[in-house]
């Protein structure tokens, strides 16, 4: 029981602690500088988007807005069976329309003219619903521009995103770059912040990977890759920020982080909104480990020990919380530093699920903390039933509530086909 007590205890503390440490040590001792380049390659912007209507002007003016020459940018917004009418309105706004991108020459002759005042904005529907990856892959395969970007209809852009990714692609040795995710802190509840402060957490952990070699997964609102090293992902890929850079980290390039790079958004304010965007991202990270049971084997993932620590590693943790309570409970019964060592262990709990319930102690960091671990974890346990039993969780499936109408954004650092708003978008609709 004591092995089993101080065992679970070690595997928590290095998932969370010992690892994030581990890697902010090798990095101030044995970091890889990115040396950037200025360079101006032609460039697509690709956004894929279902039934975004209400968003796409928004985003269409961020992506405009970019300093970079019209003439090499492109933005491209992959409809994936969208019929709220956003198609008819980005025709009429003059976006040149490619059904499936068959049957078309390949785009390159169309781009907009040396000093022309915008890049050309085109539109590939794709008739039925098949999922954010199998549009990617269909977009990148249209594309003949050098340097993809990749976004999501949601977020807002910095006007030197685009040159910022590109910039830092200057360096040979980067084949993916992630711009950073900004959270926007308008009308914060105690739990956006709660969000808010995981998310600066996660970015540390990331920024420190990329600064020894490369970082597991890239920030879903906002990254950009060299498009000659793209590898097509199976079409039901549930987690596109993470399959694409790991396939690139294969080839032997680098993965790194540009914090010049920024998309806004705005942090989920209840804790339903993030359930359902953490579920969806943990159920990935178990689908992505079935699909290629190779990223668990250091001989064939180059970033085996980042994949293990940062993604694998806290799939398990849950079992393993299970396996301490229980091991102190034993040793409590004879032993009264253990009795002691019980009582904090409960007192954590409490302070996670009572805790946020009570005005005061809402605002106390423990209790943020606790409320912030346990969510965590509970996520976890949902995302392996949610992995098991949702065959088509990389769809977008809608169930609207009396609550829909308002566009509380849900938050992360990934962001693909399943669009967490108040209206319910949700996971395969089962989560």
């Amino acid at each position: 029981m004591e092995a089993l007590f101080w065992g679970s205890v070690l595997l928590i503390g290095y998932v969370y602690v010992g690892y994030p440490l581990l890697m902010w040590c090798w990095a101030r001792c044995a970091g890889r500088p990115v040396r950037p380049q200025d360079w101006e390659p032609s460039v697509a912007i690709v956004v894929v988007a279902h039934n975004e209507k209400a968003r796409i002007e928004e985003k269409l003016r961020s992506c405009m807005a970019q300093d970079y020459p019209a003439s090499r940018l492109r933005v491209v917004i992959a409809s994936d069976g969208s019929d709220d009418g956003m198609n008819e309105w980005l025709r009429a706004r003059g976006c040149r329309a490619v059904v499936q991108g068959g049957g078309e020459e390949r785009h390159g002759a169309h781009r907009a003219p040396q000093g022309a005042a915008e890049p050309e904005v085109v539109l590939l529907a794709f008739p039925e619903r098949r999922g954010k990856a199998a549009c990617l892959n269909d977009a990148v395969m249209w594309c003949d521009e050098e340097v993809i970007v990749f976004t999501d209809a949601r977020q807002r852009l910095n006007p030197q995103a685009v040159r910022s990714l590109v910039r830092t692609l200057g360096d040979r040795t980067v084949g993916a770059v992630s711009g950073e995710l900004m959270f926007t802190q308008e009308e914060s509840s105690t739990f956006s912040q709660s969000v808010g402060a995981y998310w600066r957490y996660e970015k540390f952990v990331r920024r420190q990977e990329a600064a020894v070699h490369s970082s597991v997964g890239v920030t879903g609102a906002l990254y950009a890759i060299r498009r000659e090293l793209y590898r097509p992902i199976p079409p039901q890929t549930i987690l596109d920020d993470v399959a694409i850079p790991m396939a690139i980290a294969a080839q032997g390039a680098r993965v790194v982080f540009e914090p010049a790079a920024r998309a806004y958004d705005l942090p989920s304010k209840e804790p339903e909104q993030e359930r359902r965007r953490k579920v969806r991202t943990l159920a990935g990270n178990f689908q992505l480990m079935a699909m290629n049971p190779g990223l668990l084997l250091p001989w064939r993932n180059p970033l085996w020990l980042q994949f293990v620590s940062h993604k694998a590693a806290r799939l398990f943790v849950p079992p393993v919380l299970a396996g301490l309570l229980a091991a102190n409970i034993a040793l409590a019964m004879d032993s009264t530093f253990y009795a002691g060592l019980l009582l904090a262990h409960l007192g954590a709990y409490a302070a996670g699920t009572l805790g946020p319930r009570s005005g005061l102690a809402s605002q106390w960091r423990i209790v943020k903390l606790a409320r912030a671990f346990l969510f965590m974890n509970w996520c976890v346990m949902l995302g392996a039933r949610e992995f098991f039993a949702n065959r088509h969780g990389h769809l977008w499936q809608v169930t609207r509530t009396a609550a829909a109408g308002g566009e509380a954004a849900a938050a992360g650092a990934s962001t693909g086909p399943v669009d967490e708003r108040s209206d319910r978008r949700q996971c395969g609709g089962s989560a």
